[in-house]
């Protein structure tokens, strides 16, 4: 079973507010159909920083064979009743699969939460995960272990070279389209059906 007692701390239906300049905190990346990356292949991506240093994503589509159940008895906590113990975990990237992180709805501010925007933050700190197990965490939420990292200017490097799509947040692909369809889910969003679009799509 993969670990999840280490977190890294960290500095409407749409995501609340649109990304500012040429940064895309709080939009989804989704991968190009010629995508080979097996990592990265036919996913959506939430973007929950990005600046001059580079980018950080939760890839939002890959769920893993563990459920939230698994992770609150590896840390020997309560299950709580109802659904939220058979929710899966997420892949959540190739980057540090050892560590959770959960984006969630706004609200309660715990132990290393980045408020992404008005709407969403994100969590790396087990204290939230102790609430959930009580019953008394964020309402919406999903769980993920690793994340996606770029270092300064690779994923601006790599939208020129077309390898993703953006588009703005929106919460219902986040927390309530099922995985199987988030990526088309999310090219709906741009008006496109990714299994006919051309890899010679530029960005502006």
């Amino acid at each position: 079973m993969r670990k999840v007692l280490e977190y890294a701390p960290t500095g409407s239906d749409t995501c609340a507010t649109m990304p500012t300049g040429d940064y895309l905190t709080n939009t989804f990346l989704v991968a190009m159909p010629t995508m080979t990356d097996a990592n990265f292949a036919q996913t959506v991506t939430y973007i929950w920083e990005h600046n001059a240093e580079g980018a950080l994503g939760i890839v939002i589509n890959r769920p893993l064979q563990m459920k939230l159940a698994d992770v609150f008895e590896q840390l020997k906590m309560p299950t709580p009743p109802g659904a939220l113990g058979s929710q899966p975990v997420l892949q959540g990237g190739p980057v540090q699969t050892d560590r959770g992180f959960v984006v969630h709805r706004a609200g309660t501010q715990w132990e290393h939460t980045r408020q992404v925007s008005a709407n969403l933050q994100v969590t790396t700190s087990p204290d939230i995960l102790a609430a959930m197990s009580r019953g008394q965490g964020p309402d919406t939420a999903i769980v993920a272990l690793g994340y996606a990292g770029w270092g300064a200017g690779q994923l601006e490097s790599e939208l020129a070279q077309n390898a993703w799509l953006t588009v703005p947040c929106d919460e219902r692909v986040l927390f309530d389209i099922p995985f199987a369809e988030r990526w088309h889910a999310a090219g709906r969003l741009l008006g496109i059906d990714l299994t006919t679009i051309s890899a010679q799509v530029g960005h502006a």
